[in-house]
């Protein structure tokens, strides 16, 4: 039987405890590794999620049998290993806790592939906009998309250098990749907005207009890319992540206004017509349970634990 912790939700070995019993799990943590500070990128065996997932789906994932569920981006996956790629920012206690598991250990339950795959078309030039932890989700769109037969450019942001993720990955499959940091130590002086105004300048000056453009990240900046676009003309597609329970439309956590009608990110979504999302919505919504979390942090922070130092 293996070593498992109740008090730490952490399972070692391929085994979590149920009411009638034991029960395998397939979630093994194969890989884990830092890509960044307070971002960590998981290859874990998930073979009921792999053999269906396709770009711009997503899984709802239970660290511990008694914690609470959350939504993250299938980043990558592999179908001859049965594995799917997770990237996970350190911010609430929930992924704090999953940023403290390593190789050889396994997550509680992964549900999914949730949610609508993005819809790949041949458009011409497209554009792919991440912000932070947001390029692991544009991530596979950008293989789709060049396996669409498109000419595919990459626009990738953070605060500086070290928080600049994917972009060798992104480099091997895009037609170019503009990194940007808000201080200027790498790539473009700047946000991400200001790359994309210059880049659709360019693009047109070359006949070689953007069609396209795929954001995703922190919803101010969806928000500004799709004020970019709108008055070019630009379809635009935003992908969101809002407050998620079970992902199957039941809770209504996820509700968001999308040209006046009331969508579930979860069901309908997650990728919306950016010009018609009600983003100050969306981010009044994003703050509803703030005292919660940070009450979770507080609690974590107490808990005299090595792994919590970790993150």
């Amino acid at each position: 039987m293996p070593d498992v912790s109740r008090a730490s939700g952490r399972y070692h070995g391929l085994l979590a405890p149920r009411l009638d019993g034991w029960l395998d799990v397939a979630h093994e943590i194969l890989k884990a590794a830092w890509l960044a500070p307070q971002i960590k990128r998981f290859v874990v065996r998930a073979p009921h999620v792999v053999r269906h997932c396709q770009p711009g789906q997503f899984v709802i994932v239970r660290v511990s049998g008694d914690g609470e569920r959350i939504p993250l981006t299938i980043a990558g996956s592999d179908k001859a290993a049965g594995t799917i790629d997770l990237i996970v920012q350190a911010v609430g206690a929930t992924t704090r806790r999953l940023c403290m598991l390593e190789a050889g250990e396994a997550i509680r339950d992964i549900c999914g592939p949730l949610g609508h795959a993005t819809q790949i078309e041949h458009v011409g030039h497209a554009v792919i906009v991440g912000g932070g932890v947001g390029t692991a989700v544009i991530y596979p769109q950008a293989g789709a998309l060049k396996t669409g037969g498109n000419r595919v450019s990459a626009i990738i942001g953070g605060r500086s250098r070290p928080y600049i993720i994917l972009e060798q990955e992104l480099s091997q499959i895009c037609d170019a990749v503009y990194p940007c940091t808000d201080d200027g130590s790498y790539g473009f002086r700047g946000f991400v907005t200001d790359r994309l105004r210059l880049l659709i300048e360019q693009a047109n000056q070359k006949s070689d207009p953007v069609k396209l453009v795929l954001a995703a990240g922190p919803v101010p900046m969806m928000r500004a890319v799709a004020e970019v676009t709108g008055p070019l003309g630009i379809r635009t597609i935003a992908s969101l992540n809002p407050i998620m329970v079970d992902g199957t439309g039941m809770c209504g956590g996820c509700r968001v206004q999308v040209n006046g009608a009331m969508k579930f990110a979860c069901v309908d979504g997650p990728e919306f017509d950016a010009h018609k999302v009600d983003f100050r919505e969306l981010s009044d919504r994003l703050t509803t349970y703030r005292a919660h979390e940070q009450a979770a942090n507080e609690r974590l922070a107490c808990q005299p634990s090595e792994q919590t130092k970790k993150v």
